[in-house]
């Protein structure tokens, strides 16, 4: 997808050690509409990220989301993308932000290339990314038969033998896509059900490892009960066992559950003071890509919010103590309740 960002008033690009206002790190469903909300609100805002569209862009049929009866992961990453476009905010595409330090009142982010960026206030949308199996062959093999997005891949292997491990949503997904004429039942499980004997399911089982020189070739299962081993002569293998959150970039700035997902109360707001954090890369429940742009939306009205009330009080958002002329951003209040997720 190419990407052309240009909005009136503003040069397309980013200006490097610019103290911007706001950050946003992510360009999935959050981080695009964190965008929008911050344009109209008027705030110096830059957005930083891979790509446009995140996890949209391997979805494939999507029905759920309200406008639209059907529209594909591809089709609506390009609207989200559209809509940025109309408003000034400077736009960073292919940045990957690798961390996220405080400094002194306001945020350093440092990217892969070594570009150094400057904000008051940072929203983390980074979303998650695929889940490996971590067992032999596998990494060896991506590209090469090992695929995390069978949306992407699927049509690669026609009429050939894959393996889809993952029993959840994702897998079941995985199934129908690597099956495009199969469309008779609306529920993914009854679909996987419909296809006979075009489907094997193997529950109970566990990847030991996957085969090949130059292009996959079998797999290796384990009967988890048993402990007997099966292989399976298959040209594909798509992983459809979850995701990992992308909050690397705040490990040991901000709270993170078990799980490595960003704590948030119901403000989008961290343990830190002028760090938000919105989507999938949070806490709130439900990975959804309605969810995330709804959570896109509050993160920036917070910290618009959060401007406002600092321009009335003309207090720190670090420190609570009064601002010098000049100074933008306001403390929580000390001492109030912060429901988390």
């Amino acid at each position: 997808m190419e990407l052309e960002f240009v909005v009136p008033g503003r040069t397309p690009g980013f200006r490097e050690d610019h103290p911007y206002q706001l950050a946003i790190v992510g360009g999935g469903p959050a981080g695009l509409t964190a965008a929008v909300y911050a344009a109209r609100k008027n705030l110096d805002a830059l957005l930083l990220t891979k790509d446009i569209g995140g996890q949209t862009l391997l979805t494939s049929d999507i029905e759920n989301y309200m406008g639209y009866q059907y529209v594909t992961g591809r089709e609506l990453a390009a609207k989200f993308e559209e809509q940025v476009k109309r408003y000034p905010i400077d736009v960073a595409v292919g940045e990957e932000v690798l961390r996220v330090a405080r400094e002194e009142e306001g945020f350093v982010l440092t990217t892969a290339g070594g570009k150094r960026f400057l904000a008051e206030a940072v929203i983390v949308a980074t979303g998650k990314r695929s889940r490996p199996l971590g067992v032999p062959g596998e990494r060896e093999l991506v590209g090469r038969g090992v695929s995390y997005c069978a949306v992407c891949d699927a049509p690669l292997f026609s009429g050939k033998d894959v393996i889809v491990v993952g029993a959840g949503n994702s897998g079941t997904t995985a199934v129908v896509d690597v099956l495009p004429d199969w469309r008779a039942d609306p529920v993914l499980v009854e679909r996987v059900a419909a296809a006979g004997d075009k489907v094997r399911t193997y529950f109970g089982h566990e990847v030991v490892e996957i085969k090949g020189e130059e292009r996959v070739e079998g797999i290796v299962l384990r009967d988890r009960g048993s402990g007997t081993q099966l292989e399976l002569p298959v040209q594909g293998v798509f992983i459809e066992i979850g995701l990992i959150p992308n909050s690397e970039l705040v490990r040991g700035l901000a709270e993170l559950n078990e799980r490595g997902e960003i704590v948030v109360d119901c403000q989008c707001q961290t343990d830190v003071p002028g760090l938000l954090a919105a989507g999938d890369v949070t806490t709130v429940p439900e990975k959804q890509i309605i969810i995330a742009a709804g959570e896109g939306a509050k993160a920036a009205l917070s910290a618009y919010a959060q401007w406002s009330a600092m321009k009335s009080s003309r207090r720190s958002w670090w420190t609570g103590s009064p601002w010098p002329d000049g100074a933008k951003w306001l403390s929580p209040a000390r001492g109030s309740a912060r429901r988390h997720w």
